[in-house]
Formats: C-alpha cells, sequence, structure tokens
C-alpha cells in the first residue's frame, strides 16, 4: 500500500510517500518513494499493552474518524542479535489505512510516561 506522509517523519522531511511491505504478523518494512529509505516496523501491540493518545492536530490531519480503520506501528532498531534491538514507543506512525495517509506522532511524554524513545525489545521478548 502507497501512503502520502501528512507531516514530515523527524530526521527525513524529504519523504512524501512511503510504502509498507508486511514481513509477518510482528514486522513491516516502510520504504520512502522519494529515496532509498527504509524503515523495520513492528507492532507495538504484539509486543506490550500499548495504550496512546493522539492529538487532535494528528487526527484532523489523517482524516481520523472513529470508523476509520487505522494501523499503528513503531520503528525498530534491528541489532544483532535481536535482543539488543530497540523499539521507539514514543514516536509511533499512525496510518489512516482508508485514506491512504501516514504520519509520525510525537507522543506527549507527560502523558505517556511508560514509553521511551529507545527500549530494548528484550524486556518484551
Amino acid at each position: 500500500m502507497i501512503f502520502d506522509v501528512k507531516a514530515p517523519i523527524l530526521g527525513f522531511e524529504q519523504i512524501e510517500q512511503v510504502k509498507i511491505e508486511k514481513i509477518d504478523d510482528f514486522f513491516m518494512k516502510l520504504i520512502s518513494l522519494n529515496d532509498k529509505t527504509t524503515f523495520m516496523l513492528i507492532n507495538p501491540f504484539m509486543l506490550r499493552d500499548y495504550d496512546i493518545t493522539i492529538p487532535i492536530f494528528f487526527k484532523n490531519l489523517l482524516q481520523l474518524k472513529k470508523e476509520s480503520n487505522m494501523m499503528v506501528l513503531n520503528i525498530m532498531i534491528v541489532s544483532q542479535p535481536i535482543e539488543t534491538s530497540a523499539v521507539n514507543f514514543l514516536a509511533p506512525f499512525i496510518f489512516n489505512i482508508d485514506e491512504k495517509l501516514v504520519a509520525q506522532v510525537l507522543l506527549d511524554g507527560a502523558k505517556h510516561k511508560d514509553y521511551e524513545l529507545l527500549e530494548d525489545i528484550s524486556k518484551y521478548i
């Protein structure tokens, strides 16, 4: 699926369109259509309880409604061995599947104290 990026990806502002490729139930690849940038994404709900509040600005930007098909994925920094990899739980990618829109949302750290920018995956596997 191809998505329009509605807010700049932190550090990768040149990316305007991406596609996602499913690897399995845990992992997907986010591939830039503007350059050769690729991110490994992980389904956070397969690892832990993950309850986030999407700011109104991003709900409007992504045209999210109650009935919208939405997907939440997080960047994973892959290392060898896999247990040394890290997940960014504080800046998830929010996808509006229906409208083909995506944005990386930086969550309010004060409201989401249990989430960090780089958490060792070894806590969850």
